[in-house]
């Protein structure tokens, strides 16, 4: 049975929308998934399972919450929509990964 996931996740650019995305489309059953910058929130429909798509999100570094878990709505008809202001090519976050911010302590094994 599908489902409507919503999701609040902290999209700043068009670099997190893409790498979002591309976390959560590698899980299986997922119908559709939409984006909203202003609001912040990633909306998934299908068969998978919001604590999975959670956990995709958290690999890769952002923070979500889950706010809704419900039946998805019967499509409305078209209206034509405004076009939104586009995101930022990059934000804060990406450039301090980009320049070698490392926010863990990364050592390497070592056998004894």
């Amino acid at each position: 049975m599908s489902k409507k996931t919503v999701l609040k996740v902290n999209i700043n650019c068009q670099k997190c929308q893409r790498g979002v995305l591309q976390a959560v489309t590698k899980l299986t059953g997922i119908d559709q998934i939409s984006v909203d910058g202003e609001k912040g929130t990633l909306t998934v429909i299908g068969d998978a399972d919001p604590v999975c798509i959670v956990k995709q999100i958290r690999k890769m570094g952002k923070v979500a919450a889950i706010i809704s878990v419900g039946p998805p709505k019967p499509p409305e008809p078209a209206k034509p929509k405004p076009p939104e202001p586009p995101l930022p090519p990059c934000c804060n976050d990406c450039q301090l990964v980009a320049i070698g911010f490392v926010p863990y302590d990364v050592r390497p094994c070592s056998i004894l």
